[in-house]
């Protein structure tokens, strides 16, 4: 004879696990951002600027140069990796086009988040994330009359999901380890149960050393421009931690928290020292646009002012479904200039910010 209760105890069990995945799934996708309304707005015109893959991180030197990292992920994720580069993009010249200034190198590059450290000669120092298959790296460049100059690599066990770095002189900086599993299913598996294992190191030009972990894919970093206060992105925790810095031994203290409700990405800052960061407003649609170029994903540059005694504000300078550019991961500003790079798309956007936008931003700084 069947067991009725073994059976309606099976039953109960089976709709308990059923329930369980689904409230897992609502979940995921809320936290995710999945149930956001994108409302396209944005104070100013862009144009979109053709030629250079994956625009994945820009800076701006003060001399409104721009430097551009640029890699064909989607060739790369097929298996099928192309030559990333460098490229440079003079905002002063407004005919100028994209100049790739890394070339044949004589090795594998692909490369990911970039810091520069200006020499008051003039000269640059760029330090550049590379990834090579299983190996990650820090490519370090000089920077001079308008060219790229190769100086070394550096590499250490440590480095075990480099994403981006912040430099603090020409041989030192911090960067960013967005997972901390260097496998392909331990880094799924960190995204989709939100364990935070990322963390942060400091080079001080011969070693790393941990300086802060627990993190939740810990994403783009930048630096206060007094040097004292260091921002790190959580892309999937949403938000930015802000960290004290002991300027004798580049420990990190950290702060507080600042929840953006955004997949948050890369960090730049402007002249005033507000943050501007490219961002994800819905990180699982920003996954299904990774596997798929026909996929679009929304962008938006949100603008973090940090006031006194720890009060800040926070602005939505842009925000699209993603037909102009999709899965936006960094936004950098030079005058009323805005560029706005993307992980995957074949270009960036040149934006001219309005009036309006700039008088907020100029109020801030005073």
């Amino acid at each position: 004879m069947v067991n009725v209760f073994l059976l309606i105890n099976i039953k109960s069990i089976l709709v308990a696990v059923a329930l369980g995945i689904s409230s897992f799934i609502g979940k995921t996708m809320y936290d995710s951002g999945e149930f956001n309304n994108i409302d396209p707005h944005f104070d100013g015109q862009c144009i979109a600027v053709n030629g250079v893959y994956g625009p994945e991180d820009i800076t701006i030197l003060s001399n409104g140069i721009a430097l551009i990292s640029s890699d064909h992920r989607w060739l790369t994720l097929a298996g099928a990796p192309v030559q990333g580069g460098i490229y440079s993009f003079d905002l002063n010249d407004s005919s100028h086009q994209p100049v790739n200034l890394t070339g044949d190198l004589g090795f594998e590059f692909h490369p990911h988040g970039i810091g520069v450290y200006e020499n008051k000669n003039g000269s640059a120092r760029l330090c550049v994330v590379n990834h090579t298959g299983t190996k990650n790296s820090i490519v370090v460049f000089d920077f001079r009359d308008g060219k790229l100059f190769y100086l070394k690599t550096i590499t250490d066990p440590l480095l075990v999901s480099p994403n981006d770095l912040v430099m603090l002189d020409q041989n030192r900086f911090y960067v960013t380890n967005d997972h901390g599993s260097a496998t392909y299913n331990g880094k799924m598996i960190e995204d989709y149960l939100r364990l935070s294992k990322a963390n942060v190191l400091v080079y001080d030009g011969q070693n790393f050393s941990l300086v802060a972990d627990g993190l939740s894919y810990a994403n783009g970093i930048n630096m206060s421009l007094d040097g004292s206060i260091i921002y790190v992105a959580e892309t999937i925790a949403r938000k930015i931690s802000v960290y004290s810095r002991n300027n004798e031994n580049n420990t990190l203290t950290f702060k507080r928290e600042i929840l953006l409700g955004s997949g948050v990405d890369n960090i730049e800052l402007d002249n005033n020292g507000s943050l501007w960061i490219g961002s994800h407003p819905k990180l699982l649609t920003f996954v299904d646009h990774a596997k798929n170029a026909g996929a679009l994903s929304p962008s938006q540059v949100l603008r973090l002012s940090m006031g006194e005694n720890g009060s800040f504000s926070t602005q939505e300078i842009y925000l699209s479904t993603g037909e102009d550019l999709s899965g936006s991961s960094v936004a950098a500003v030079y005058d009323n200039t805005l560029l706005i790079g993307a992980v995957f798309d074949d270009h960036f956007l040149m934006c001219s910010l309005a009036r309006s936008v700039m008088d907020t931003i100029n109020q801030a700084g005073r």
